[in-house]
């Protein structure tokens, strides 16, 4: 006869495994964000070197060692910092589209929104300069996206070239050094005097200058000039860039409007 008790009971004092409960998760993807928030002021204020965790901790009302339990050093949340920096960016320029012109005015536009939050400016410049020094824990990060933004920028004046809209003369890799090195300092130049540039409207202007057309609604005047020039010449009637016929204020259509 088998013995049911005994096995009833292994199973009741059988140990089971600790669920995690599902607020937790979240609490803790709220305390890492609020860490991030708060590192991020600190080290704009401060920069990274003279930044310390214990001040990160005390803005979130933890101690050190409970921030520590996030980020396991100084560097790592630095890091980590950079990453979700990045991930704003990203979310608002998509280097990727086939439409380089549209990519760069993304781009700039993603000025307008990073003057609607300084501290990523404060951030971005203090820890740029700072980490041309080798030994600092961002300098890699740094060589990186550089390299990566320049790359990115270059493809955009490189299909924007493609489709015949880049003025001659303008070289892709050079227009795209020269784009960030417009970004970085007008970035420098806001920060001291927040009434001395509009960032994004320099941008969309330095843009006016490389590309035909730039301004969507400037092309489609020009592209309306041209069929109406057209139109005129072989005696037919205007045609809109859309491609329907323009009729004079005093002409009826077929259905009487």
């Amino acid at each position: 006869m088998t013995d049911t008790t005994t096995a009833v009971t292994r199973k009741e004092n059988a140990p089971t495994k600790e669920r995690k409960p599902r607020g937790e998760y979240a609490k803790s993807k709220e305390t890492r964000t609020a860490i991030l928030d708060a590192a991020l002021e600190v080290f704009a204020q401060s920069g990274y070197r003279a930044g310390s965790l214990r001040e990160v901790a005390e803005r979130v009302g933890m101690s050190e060692a409970g921030l520590l339990h996030h980020f396991r050093s100084k560097s790592a949340l630095l890091l980590a910092l950079l990453d979700h920096r990045d991930d704003l960016s990203r979310s608002r320029v998509d280097f990727d589209m086939p439409d380089g012109v549209e990519a760069l005015r993304a781009l700039a536009e993603l000025a307008r929104f990073n003057a609607d939050n300084p501290g990523i400016v404060e951030l971005y410049c203090v820890l740029s300069a700072e980490a041309t020094s080798p030994d600092h824990p961002a300098h890699e990060y740094f060589i990186n996206r550089y390299e990566y933004v320049r790359s990115s920028v270059r493809g955009s004046f490189e299909r924007a070239a493609a489709a015949g809209r880049l003025i001659d003369g303008v070289d892709p890799a050079r227009a795209a050094v020269a784009t960030i090195a417009l970004m970085d300092g007008l970035q420098v130049q806001w920060l001291l005097d927040r009434t001395s540039t509009d960032m994004a409207e320099a941008m969309h202007e330095c843009f006016r200058s490389l590309i035909r057309g730039y301004d969507l609604v400037g092309l489609e005047n020009v592209l309306d000039v041209l069929d109406a020039n057209s139109a005129a010449t072989a005696g037919g009637p205007a045609v809109a860039a859309s491609g329907t016929p323009r009729h004079s204020a005093g002409e009826a259509t077929e259905d009487g409007a």
